[in-house]
Parts: structure tokens; sequence; C-alpha cells
């Protein structure tokens, strides 16, 4: 039986930026400034920025933000971060959140400016203050990751749970995370499905894999199979790979929808040709076995190799039978003794079943295997050890 892997999966690094039409809509709409702002919805920027730049001159601040988004989008006027910098900080001044918030993404980024996360983590407390909700997720970002401030899980979640309440799909994913960790709040599995499921409805990938995760094993609602295949398949939809592994499992194992290797593989591939390992393992017992695609040593084999040199100890034994018997590829022993090495020291296989295929090596394959092994271990073992 199929296993699945279930992690709880951060989205903790996205800046967020204050979006063209969302900020001016909110900003005043008075004068010549909504004729700019008309102007900038028929995509005509010429009369945008005539109608705008004389009233950012003149120390209009929602002028000036206005100024900054063109020049750093480079409409209008050619795309330019250190004016966009320049009109940004003329806005931030006079209390704009919406500059505030940008003017904090510059100094992260290090656009327009050196990076500094100290100025970042600046601006964003002033817009965050006066409740912008994007500055509130960033603030917690750099809270979480510890970046311009010292790291504190208490103050990420205050300010993922702020940004939350107003609607911000990330960080209500982001604090479904933390409660379901229990870092900087209580562990409550309650809580973090409550999170979860209103980030997953908003079609954040991460959250409908979580959530489809807290169904699978029963934390925080009751155990329903069915539940975790709709959630993981929103998510597998999205391009999620761990949504499509645990998918391609749920149909392997017949959990939450009918038995059906073919689905199985089908998820499987696409995850697997996302560079997921479990994906790339299984799918290559599919092809081995053939279970839901045709019976072929050569694909068993590709498959086998690909999550072998990302550290699964499973496909490097497969790949180390492939090996000796010449399946999908040319018969090699110092190939196979190599791979049945790093396996057995993993506990995958027994020792024995190298030593079989030693026998029938000369003193000089030997040693070449053995030196072998020493460079798959540092290169395919070492690296993917926690």
């Amino acid at each position: 039986m199929a296993s699945r892997r279930l992690l709880q999966v951060r989205w903790r690094n996205t800046l967020m930026t204050a979006l063209v039409v969302l900020a001016l809509f909110m900003l005043a709409a008075a004068g010549d400034f909504q004729a700019g702002r008309e102007a900038l919805e028929r995509g005509d920027f010429e009369t945008a920025l005539r109608e705008w730049r004389p009233l950012a001159e003149q120390g209009d601040p929602d002028a000036q933000y206005a100024l900054g988004l063109m020049y750093a989008k480079g409409e209008g006027v050619p795309q330019n971060d250190a004016e966009a910098m320049k009109w940004y900080r003329k806005a931030a001044d006079q209390g704009n959140p919406w500059a505030q918030l940008n003017l904090g993404n510059m100094y992260a980024n290090g656009q327009g400016v050196p990076q500094n996360a100290v100025e970042a983590v600046k601006w964003y407390r002033k817009a965050a203050d006066q409740g912008n909700p994007g500055a509130q997720y960033n603030l917690g970002g750099m809270y979480d990751n510890g970046e311009g401030v010292p790291q504190n899980d208490v103050e990420a979640a205050k300010w993922f749970r702020k940004a939350a309440e107003q609607g911000v799909s990330e960080a209500q994913h982001n604090l479904g995370v933390m409660y379901a960790l229990g870092e900087g709040v209580p562990q409550d599995d309650a809580e973090a499905v409550k999170w979860y499921r209103k980030a997953a409805e908003q079609g954040v990938s991460e959250a409908q894999y979580n959530l489809g995760g807290m169904y699978a094993n029963g934390q925080g609602v009751p155990q329903n199979d069915v539940e975790a295949v709709k959630w993981f398949r929103k998510a597998a939809e999205q391009g999620y790979p761990e949504a499509q592994y645990n998918l391609g499992v749920m149909y392997a194992n017949g959990e939450g929808v009918p038995k059906n290797d073919v689905e199985a593989a089908k998820w499987y591939r696409k995850a697997a040709a996302q560079g997921h390992p479990e994906a790339q393992y299984n799918l290559g017992l599919m092809h081995y076995n053939g279970q839901g695609v045709p019976k072929n040593d050569v694909e068993a084999a590709k498959w086998f190799r690909k999550a072998a040199a990302q550290g699964h100890p499973g496909a490097q034994n497969n790949l180390g039978v492939m090996c000796a018997l010449g399946r999908g590829v040319p018969q090699n022993d110092v190939e196979a003794y190599a791979w049945f090495s790093i396996a057995a020291a993993q506990g995958v296989t027994s020792a024995e079943v190298r030593d079989i295929v030693a026998e029938r090596m000369t003193y000089e394959a030997r040693d070449h295997a053995q030196r072998l092994a020493q460079q798959y271990w540092e290169k395919y073992v070492l690296p993917f050890q926690n």
C-alpha cells in the first residue's frame, strides 16, 4: 500500500504589493486626480501622467503614490525603481499607507535602494499600524523569518492574524500553520482547520493541501477520506506537487475514491515531473509492475534513477536491482554494488545483497565499486539528510 506524505506546508516569504487598481480605488477621487484615475482605467497612461504629475509636484500624496506606481511598472514612463522610490517616499512621509507598503517592499527587495530589512520593517510597521492588510502580512513575515527584527513567533502570529481577519488569504494560511504547529499560539488543530479553510476557499493551494491533510489524518475535523480527496484535488489541479502525489496515493489505495491505478499513475506522473521523489519512486514501481501503465523496465529505471538522485533509499535499492539484472539499463555490477551499498547503509536492504554481487566481481572492480559507493553517498545521501 502506498503511503501518504503529509506536511504542514508554510508559505511565508511572499511580499504583498499594493496593486494599482485596488489601491487607487481606495484613494481620494476628487478633481484632477479622478481624471487621471479614469485615464489609467482606459489604459491612457499619457493622460494619467499629465493629470497626476502637477498634483504630485504640488505635494498631493495620492498623486505622488500613483506616480511612484507608474515608474515602478513602467506605465507611461520608462521603468525606473529610483524614481518610484522617490515618489513613494514623498507619499509615505505624508502617511499614505500604500506608499509605505511599497516603500517597505523596495527596501526588502533592494529595488532602487540597497536592500535593507530594518528599513523595510520600519515602513511596513507604519502602514500596518494604519490597518493596511498587505503591510500587516509582510510585517508578520519579517517577524516569522527574523528579517530586520529578532525572530518572534508571537509577533508573527499577531500580525498574520490582523491581516487574516481582513481576508488576506496568505495570512490565513500562515496563521493556520502556526496553530497546527503551536508556534506563537497554543497548538490547536481546530483553529488550524478554521484558517486553512478560509484560505483554501480563496484558492491558496498550500492551504487546500493542508486542509486535505487534516481530513486525511482526522486532525481538528472527523477523519474523512472523501473530503481529503476533494481538497487534495483542488490543490493538485493548481499544480501543487505534494497534493498531486497524495491524490495518486488515494487512488492507489482506494481511499476516498474507487481504487484506480491509471489515475494513480496519472497523478504520480504530474508530481514526478515536478521533481517529487516519492512520486518518482512510485511511478517507477508502477512501470516495473505494469500497474496503471504498460510494464516498461526502461521507464521504471528512469524514474528510480531520478528519485535515487534525490536521496530516496528505496529507489537507490531498486536501481541497484535493475543494474544487477540488466533490466531497463545495461547490466553493471559496479553500479549495482554502489547503489546497494548506500541503500544498505540506510537500512533499506541488507549488505548480503551487495555481497552477492561482489562475489562475481574482480578485485579491481570491487575497489572501483567501493570508491563509487563513497561518491554516491556524498552526492545522493548526505545532501538529503536532515
